[in-house]
């Protein structure tokens, strides 16, 4: 992560109940990792929904990974340093509920999902308070179709914060036998 969006997480962690504690999933993602997610996640997506068009793939697609880009005007969040993935656990780092998997591609990923079905899972719909509070109170946006997924200094941000610009372009890496050779900023 960018040392400012690091910061805000502490920030974050700061405000959690002290018999809680974070998980973290993913930070940095390079262009090849995000590549790879959207590739697997489309995949996923065509095979679960085979009569559906391109366009419904792509669509589905997008509400769980972005499309892959390292390009100024629209960099995928991860791949500028500023976005995170992360869930609560309890004080040992064993994870609590939040009524779904990292990560899964269904209706109740939405992180206000059990703000209308709180009779489904209370211990999420709680859990899930805790983590948007104290992460927005920080300074981050949370992507709402995603309860674990939060930006500070990227586009996201920016254009749920109402700024006019980002404060983070992506993050440039050269990658060769799974080892990180060379980055730069943008």
């Amino acid at each position: 992560m960018r040392q400012e969006a690091a910061s805000k997480l502490i920030k974050a962690l700061q405000l959690i109940p002290e018999t809680m504690s974070f998980i973290l999933y993913d930070g940095f993602r390079p262009l090849q990792v995000q590549s790879f997610l959207y590739n697997d996640i489309k995949n996923k997506i065509r095979l679960k929904f085979p009569q559906w068009t391109i366009e419904q793939i792509e669509y589905e697609t997008l509400k769980y990974v972005a499309f892959p880009s390292i390009e100024n005007s629209s960099p995928s969040p991860h791949l500028t340093g500023g976005a995170i993935d992360l869930t609560l656990g309890d004080e040992r780092g064993y994870p609590l509920d939040l009524g779904t998997a990292f990560d899964a591609t269904e209706e109740k990923s939405a992180t206000a999902y059990f703000e209308k079905h709180r009779s489904e899972n209370e211990a999420a719909h709680i859990n899930r308070r805790i983590l948007f509070h104290c992460m927005t109170q920080a300074g981050f946006q949370n992507y709402e179709a995603e309860w674990w997924h939060y930006d500070y200094g990227n586009r996201a941000w920016a254009r749920k914060s109402n700024k006019d610009q980002c404060l983070y372009g992506p993050i440039i890496a050269t990658i060769e036998q799974n080892e990180l050779k060379e980055y730069k900023f943008r």
